[in-house]
């Protein structure tokens, strides 16, 4: 096989290419006592620590922002055009 780590740091930014196992993945999610943002169990970057309160807010901001979206795009069946007026 390579000798390339599977695991590690590059620029500042966490990557693990590990085969992921049920636990890992559980307990990257859930670390009481951490942070916001935690490494994520497989791939490259930072993913939502649950364990933290402020995780929810932003999961619930979120959760928002598409329900408004959602329930705004149905309604707007009327476009009418727009009269731009532009000075020479």
């Amino acid at each position: 096989m390579s000798d390339t780590p599977e695991s590690g740091e590059l620029l500042g930014i966490p990557y693990n290419f590990e085969r992921p196992s049920l636990g890992r993945m559980l307990s990257a999610y859930w670390q009481p006592g951490e942070g916001i943002l935690v490494e994520k169990p497989f791939g490259v970057g930072y993913t939502l620590n649950l364990a933290n309160w402020r995780s929810w807010l932003v999961v619930g901001l979120i959760g928002a922002l598409f329900y408004q979206q959602e329930r705004g795009g149905s309604d707007e069946t009327d476009d009418e055009p727009v009269e731009v007026l532009v000075d020479e």
